[in-house]
Formats: structure tokens, sequence, C-alpha cells
């Protein structure tokens, strides 16, 4: 009959990779040889620890949940109990009563380290967004040191192997516990992890290579950039400890509001008032493009308040393409506040003219109804 390896380490059949690791963990801690040396404990601990190494390996789970035993019917069933399979790894007992594994050495990381990435923002008018431009932008970063071209040292003197570490950059300790001797390691305190320590550095710099200066750089900001888009500009970053390759600068992009233009993606919308005998009798009006220069909107006659001019192509352009948006005039007619009396009588003589057209109340389902009303009612219908 096949061994209940789950209910050994006492998870369900559904139990999660983690769930079976946890519970081996736990049941390791209780009976272990050197914590307890109990011979029913020790026959425990070598049940649990096989139970461990057949459901942390996929295929001998599959062959358990198929009702199977695989150290019987497949190779190696021999195996289990103090063996490096049946033991569940060395690792997982580390790891069971220390929460880690046993520390690797790394070796000496070196003093010369690749910099930084370095961020910075700069403001462009909408005018500059659409045509592109070039800028100097002001910048303070790591760069490298002239005193001694990175190296750290002063004249010619040279950075040496250091005498805590001999040059491997971390330093070991052994520490006694029932499992026997464990080894960590960690970066050594002298020479922080580089292996060499400068004995007489760069007076400049102070044996790091490389001191913060303010520098101009030049920025080329193609047409088409909105708000938030950033510009990379390769090796402009920081300069890296001894000297180290530069990181990446990278130019954020504010856009500044327009008097006129609000932008929308690459189309630009505007707000012309139009008066309302122009909007009656039709009219022209002149509007400063930010790319094209001047450009004239035709008002039709008869036009309505809320009525869209559209200028197509000159709106911004999409970047890294000759494509355009396009440019959306709202036309808003304007109805004068005070009339002097000459204009009232001339009004008063055009309403005569025109008595048919009286207020009236629209009805909701009328073709001539619209306005805010008409767009409310409409919201509303498409819920």
């Amino acid at each position: 009959m096949a061994r209940d390896y789950y209910g050994t380490l006492g998870v369900s059949k559904n139990a999660t990779d983690q769930e079976i690791k946890r519970a081996y963990r736990k049941l390791a801690r209780e009976h272990h040889p050197d914590v307890n040396p109990d011979e029913a404990a020790q026959k425990r601990f070598q049940e649990i620890s096989t139970a461990y190494e057949v459901l942390s390996d996929p295929e001998k789970r599959r062959i358990v949940d198929l009702g199977g035993d695989p150290l019987e019917t497949g190779p190696g069933a021999a195996g289990g109990g103090f063996s490096g399979a049946g033991f569940g790894g060395l690792g997982d007992v580390f790891e069971a009563f220390f929460g880690g594994g046993a520390t690797t050495s790394r070796g000496p990381r070196g003093r010369v380290q690749p910099g930084a990435d370095s961020l910075l923002r700069t403001r462009l008018t909408l005018e500059e967004c659409a045509t592109g431009v070039t800028k100097q932008i002001a910048v303070e970063t790591a760069i490298l040191c002239d005193g001694c071209a990175g190296s750290g040292t002063h004249g010619d003197s040279k950075a040496v192997r250091c005498e805590t570490c001999g040059g491997a950059g971390e330093v070991q300790s052994v520490q006694r516990s029932f499992l026997g001797q464990v080894m960590t390691s960690r970066p050594c305190p002298t020479c922080r992890g580089a292996g060499e320590t400068i004995p007489d550095p760069c007076r400049k710099c102070g044996g790091d290579g490389r001191v913060r200066a303010r520098r101009e750089i030049t920025v080329k900001v193609p047409a088409g950039v909105s708000n938030g888009m950033r510009i990379r500009l390769a090796a402009q970053g920081e300069v890296g400890p001894g000297g180290g390759p530069a990181g990446d600068l990278y130019v954020e992009i504010i856009e500044q509001a327009h008097d006129v233009f609000v932008r929308d993606g690459d189309d630009l919308h505007c707000t012309i008032r139009v008066p309302m005998v122009d909007a009656a009798l039709g009219t022209t009006v002149v509007l400063d493009t930010l790319v094209d220069g001047p450009a004239e909107i035709a008002v039709d006659p008869g036009t309505q308040p809320g009525s869209v001019v559209v200028l197509r192509g000159h709106g911004m352009p999409k970047l890294r393409s000759g494509v355009r948006g396009d440019v959306h005039a709202h036309l808003e007619v304007v109805v004068p506040a005070k009339l002097d009396g000459k204009q009232v009588k001339l009004l008063e003589e055009f309403r005569r003219k025109r008595e048919h057209e009286v207020p009236e109340v629209v009805t909701t389902g009328s073709q001539h109804a619209g306005g805010f009303f008409s767009r409310l009612r409409d919201a509303f219908s498409a819920r």
C-alpha cells in the first residue's frame, strides 16, 4: 500500500509548494536528531524528510497523486533517510532552522561601478512643442574627476590590496550550532567590498574618482512632444564610483498652458466669439495658428451657437511623422447686452419683418431640439 506522504507532512493534496515547504520546516525543527535525541523522533524526522523529498519533486508528486509510490516503483527506491535527496537538501535544512541557506562567496565587487541615471524637467511653451526647439539646460551631476582621471589616487600612487579581507572583498565568520559550524560572509568593512584600498587618495575627489559639477548640455526637442514625455540622453547622467561609465540623463517635458489653444492629443481647440449680426450674415475670422501662421476661418451665414469649424492639418504634428492634427474652432455667438436707441429701432423693425418667428417650447422629440438640455437628455437615454 502506498505511503501517505501528504499525511506525514500534515497537508492536503491541494497544498501549494510553499505550504509543503512551510510544513516541512516546522516539523524539521521539532524532530531533528540534534534537537530531539529520542529514537522515535529520529524515525519521524526520516519520514518527514522522505515525504518532503517526494512532494517537492513534481514528477514524484504526480506519481503519488496517481496512487503510486515513486520510492518503490521508480529508480532510486532505496534512497531516503539521511541521503542527499532524502535529507531534503542541505539548503532546506539550513532554511528550516535559520530562515535562509548558507551564504556563498561573492568575491570583490571592484571599485569601478556604473553610474546612476538622472532626471531633470524643462518647461516648454505650446509653440515650442509644436515646432521643436534646441535648448541649453544646466544640470548638476557627478562627473569624472580631472585630478585623477577616475583612479581615485593622488599622483603616481596606486590602490593596494585590502589587508582586512586580503582582496576578497568580504570577511567570513564561523558560528557553532547544534548542526555544526555555520560560515557566513559579509562585505569587508574596510574596503566596502572593493577588495582594495587607496592609501593616498586624490585631493580633489577623496578617492571616489568623481566630483559634482554644474554644466550645460544641449537638448534637441523634436516637434510634437507633449507633457510628461521624456527625452533620453545616453551617458549624460551620473558618472559611477571609481570613474565608472555614466548613466543616462532623462529630460521630462512640462508643457505650459496656452492663452488661446487647448491641446487634445494632436488636435487643438479654441473658442471664437462671433457677434450676433456676423453669425447671421456671415463673416471671416483670421486665426493665428501655432505653426502655419494666420489662417482664415469662414463663418457661414446663419451660424448657430456651438458650431465648430475644423481646420484640417493645422494642429500639432504627430511625433516623428509628417501627420498633423486639426484645429477645432468653437463658435460662440455673442448677443449684445446694451443697445442705443437707434439700434433698438433697427432690431424692432427687423423683428416686425420676421413676425412669423416667435419663441416656442420645443418638445424633446423635435428635430429642432438642441443645446444643453438636448445633450443632457441624450446622455441619460444612452445609459
